[in-house]
């Protein structure tokens, strides 16, 4: 991934309404979800769902494909793998094991974490 895509990337999630878009498409796998659905879901009117959704697939994060009246948006999965590469590209100065542990043992404690204060 060249620097500027991982930078329009970041730039299109650095803003809260697409950042629960893309993990909302996410969340809903290769199939997508219509674009009216997603709006319902987030409480968001059809404007602003249509400039967010736009923002996000001109950052390469979604894509878009019409069935029959509505437009289906997908996470494009390639790319959110690739960011994620790009930001993690020499882990650990590329030992990947190691970096691998640290990342594990870090989510274990963050779930005890969330456990024990809730």
């Amino acid at each position: 991934m060249e620097k500027s895509s991982a930078i329009a990337a970041l730039g299109a999630l650095a803003q809260e309404t697409r950042l629960d878009i893309f993990r909302m498409l996410v969340q809903s796998g290769p199939e997508g979800m219509a674009a009216g659905e997603l709006g319902q879901r987030l409480g968001q009117p059809s404007p602003t769902m249509s400039f967010h959704l736009t923002q996000l697939r001109f950052a390469g994060l979604v894509n878009s494909r019409r069935e029959g009246r509505s437009i289906i948006y997908s996470a494009n999965f390639t790319a959110m793998r690739a960011l994620i590469g790009y930001l993690t590209e020499n882990c650990c100065a590329g030992r990947s094991k190691t970096c691998s542990q640290r990342a594990r043992a870090r989510t274990q404690s963050a779930g005890a974490q969330a456990r024990n204060s809730g």
